[in-house]
């Protein structure tokens, strides 16, 4: 059996993404919700704002590698890449800015949106380019709602969508102010699973395409 990536969702925008070769990046680590974040030192962490539930970096073991700016790198096979975008519909006004991360992983795209506000325009279309993964924002109040994720689902085509920053279960009544991940799921006609985790590598993506809603690990 040929070596995967594997991806997992920790709740909120935090996923941890594990190279074949063991490299490991954390997302958005949240601090003042119920969730638990990963028990791993991770070597690179992205935040896509600084907000609480975003930049939780210090509760993180280890020695890492922050990005929380636009940026174009790679760090140990890992090509990252930090597009600005904003955290509402009013240009900034509101929330202020958000980066959209593109995350290159065993040759697949990564997209993570952090809170992205508004549905992209052409040029961030064009940027963000080929994406094989989208991490989506469906929750809306503080992000995109699900009509809106929807739109950029279709604007960015991706082979697999993972929503993510939605209510469920273990926020308690903070979750009262995100949307269910079903008013997302009841606007896509794509295939649907449900999943404790995504392995995958370049060769198996395509017969994972369709909409992955991940299980919260605890």
């Amino acid at each position: 059996m040929s070596a995967e990536m594997r991806l997992k969702w920790f709740g909120q925008s935090c996923f941890m993404i594990t190279s074949e070769s063991g490299v490991t990046i954390i997302t958005d680590p949240f601090g003042k919700l119920p969730y638990r974040l990963p028990a791993t030192k991770p070597d690179i962490v992205t935040v896509s704002h600084e907000h609480g539930d975003h930049n939780n970096i210090k509760a993180l073991k280890g020695h890492f590698l922050t990005f929380n700016k636009p940026v174009e790198t790679e760090v140990k096979g890992i090509k990252i890449r930090g597009l600005e975008t904003f955290h509402d519909n009013a240009g900034g006004k509101k929330r202020g800015k958000n980066i959209v991360f593109i995350i290159t992983v065993d040759e697949i795209s990564i997209c993570h949106l952090g809170d992205l506000g508004h549905v992209l325009t052409e040029d961030q279309i064009r940027e963000i380019g080929r994406v094989d993964i989208l991490l989506l924002p469906v929750g809306g109040r503080v992000t995109i709602g699900a009509d809106e994720a929807a739109t950029v689902k279709t604007q960015l085509q991706p082979v697999i969508t993972v929503p993510m920053h939605y209510r469920t279960k273990a926020l308690g009544p903070f979750g009262l102010i995100l949307g269910s991940v079903n008013d997302f799921l009841k606007l896509t006609t794509d295939a649907k699973m449900e999943l404790d985790e995504i392995s995958v590598n370049k060769e198996n993506l395509l017969h994972n395409n369709g909409v992955i809603t991940l299980a919260y690990q605890k």
